[in-house]
């Protein structure tokens, strides 16, 4: 597998996978971070596929663009509508979830956001790393907190926060000590959530290895630099040198997975994390 393999792919129709949910409908909004690009974008056209009404948020602008575009090409059951926002900004955290109110009942909230960035700890920037937990979990808790008095006044006074975790909150590599840690808190919100909701706030992560994503392919370069090795080594050997499933997933699979999880074949998925990482993690030569 070269570079241009793991190029993100664009979502087609015929990838969404349709769940047959009767809270599937455009009466109920889905919020959903990182929306310009790579999953986010992918779940934002997953859920308004599945007929949900989506808050799309993102600092790009032009990416949130891009993504309602994509979901009108489409033609989708639900509608996409761009709420943009800095989720490191409390005071536009609290916007997006009171723009996405207005858009309707708010009754599912999937934290993808995120950023990378290769450091060893003792050069690790501490201003990148403070950024990185602002993004990735501090951000999911403030807007699960706002999200949660919204789930209760649904018609079945029921939610669910799915985030996005990583095969990095299991075990870690070397470099991405920021990443590293807020994987492992997705984990601990997720099941915080939880213990607090009662089966009727549920919580799940998602826990996937290397993506085709936008941020998969910007750290290429930086981890080749970091081990010495080349971009071809970097996928062959450190993305999927542990995997058995020798290929990449595609953003619209993880996003499907969000659905799933969202929907009543997730009932009892309540605080568990979906590993679907090929074998990466639990598995050994």
């Amino acid at each position: 597998m070269s570079q241009n393999q793991v190029t993100p792919p664009t979502v087609a129709r015929d990838d969404i996978y349709m769940f047959p949910d009767e809270s599937f409908t455009d009466r109920n909004v889905c919020v959903v971070t990182g929306g310009a690009s790579g999953i986010g974008r992918a779940t934002a056209l997953a859920a308004a596929g599945n007929g949900l009404t989506v808050a799309a948020t993102d600092v790009d602008e032009d990416g949130l663009v891009g993504t309602v575009e994509r979901g009108e090409e489409l033609d989708l059951e639900g509608s996409i509508e761009s709420v943009p926002g800095d989720l490191t900004d409390d005071d536009d955290l609290e916007q997006v979830v009171e723009d996405a109110a207005n858009l309707g009942d708010v009754k599912y909230l999937a934290n993808v956001a995120g950023m990378q960035h290769i450091d060893p700890i003792d050069e690790f920037p501490m201003e990148t790393y403070d950024r990185m937990h602002r993004l990735m979990l501090r951000a999911p808790l403030y807007l699960s907190k706002l999200c949660i008095p919204h789930f209760h006044e649904t018609e079945d006074g029921e939610g669910c926060v799915g985030n996005m975790a990583s095969v990095h909150g299991h075990y870690v590599t070397s470099d991405k000590v920021a990443y590293n840690v807020s994987k492992f808190g997705l984990r601990g919100l997720t099941q915080s959530i939880a213990a607090e909701g009662d089966g009727s706030i549920r919580a799940f992560s998602i826990s996937t290895g290397y993506v085709k994503t936008p941020l998969v392919t910007a750290q290429l370069e930086d981890t080749a630099e970091q081990r010495g090795i080349s971009v071809d080594e970097v996928i062959e050997d450190v993305m999927l040198g542990q995997s058995r499933v020798k290929e990449m997933m595609e953003p619209i699979d993880v996003a499907n997975l969000f659905l799933l999880g969202f929907s009543d074949l997730g009932q009892h998925l309540d605080g568990g994390d979906l590993l679907f990482d090929g074998g990466m993690t639990l598995t050994y030569e």
